[in-house]
């Protein structure tokens, strides 16, 4: 089974746990700033916590559909989350999962938001580059558009 992995890395002015704090509201957050991209994000089971399956419902601007993903980890403390797309058309008929690490770490007086991607293969075939880089700029504008929301928001 073969992997491919892309890395992403994303400074902020913000404090880390500012932007933790607003990415855990990311379900009804990406919705409001990257319509494009993401519908809907639906709690199925859970809390939020780890366990939870959520299913995904995505947005013109992407070639899919669908997914749903579990939360795999959750540390308040340490700004990290890990969570894995298991089911969709996401997964492109050729990935068994994609797993996501996410974390966020203070520098200065912002912070550092650096995401592994990990797309696990059913078999040889990975995704070619060229998804690889579409999906990594997905992230990032997505990104991007939480913080602007969070600046707008500094209530949230």
């Amino acid at each position: 089974m073969a992997t491919a992995t892309t890395e992403i890395e994303i400074a902020s002015p913000f404090p880390a746990e500012k932007v933790f704090k607003v990415f855990k509201d990311f379900d009804n957050i990406a919705p409001k700033v990257n319509p494009a991209v993401f519908k809907s994000i639906e709690t199925l089971e859970g809390n939020g916590g780890v366990g939870t399956i959520k299913l995904y419902t995505f947005g013109d601007a992407l070639p899919f559909t669908h997914a749903k993903s579990k939360v795999d980890a959750f540390d308040e403390s340490s700004f990290t989350f890990s969570y894995t797309f298991f089911e969709g058309d996401n997964l492109m008929g050729i990935l068994e999962s994609i797993t996501n690490h996410v974390k966020f770490i203070p520098s200065g007086e912002g912070c550092i938001c650096k995401q592994t991607i990990i797309y696990n293969c059913k078999g040889d075939e990975k995704p070619s580059e060229e998804a690889l880089k579409g999906e990594k700029e997905v992230y990032e504008q997505t990104y991007k558009a939480i913080e602007a929301y969070a600046a707008a928001n500094p209530e949230n």
